[in-house]
């Protein structure tokens, strides 16, 4: 079962989650969403926990709780959806290419 929990204090570590999960049940995998470039934690992650039973047990005991003073949502993670509107091909703007007008580029004769 695959957990989303947010509202995590920004010096929040994969272990202090594993740890708190790992209470409930057997924890697969436990992953804090941080940013590319800063590598500063983004304030939510997600557990994978090997049974919905255990995974169930920990959303009901952790949903509120109290981390590093901040209190964590905890619910069943959603599937990652398309965030794209209108789900087509963009259209509309377009590259350089020969003939396009302008000085350089293009053909010249």
């Amino acid at each position: 079962m695959n957990i989303y929990v947010g509202n995590l204090a920004k010096d929040v570590s994969d272990d202090e989650l594993q740890t708190m999960f790992a209470a409930h049940g057997k924890v697969k995998s436990v992953k804090i969403i941080r940013d590319l470039f800063s590598g500063e934690s983004k304030g939510f992650g997600f557990v994978e926990m090997f049974s919905n039973t255990e995974g169930q047990a920990a959303i009901s005991a952790l949903n509120i709780a109290e981390l590093k003073g901040k209190r964590i949502t905890v619910n069943e993670a959603r599937p990652k959806t398309d965030s794209r509107s209108g789900g087509g091909r963009r259209t509309g703007g377009g590259g350089g290419g020969m003939n396009r007008g302008g000085s350089g580029g293009g053909r010249r004769y």
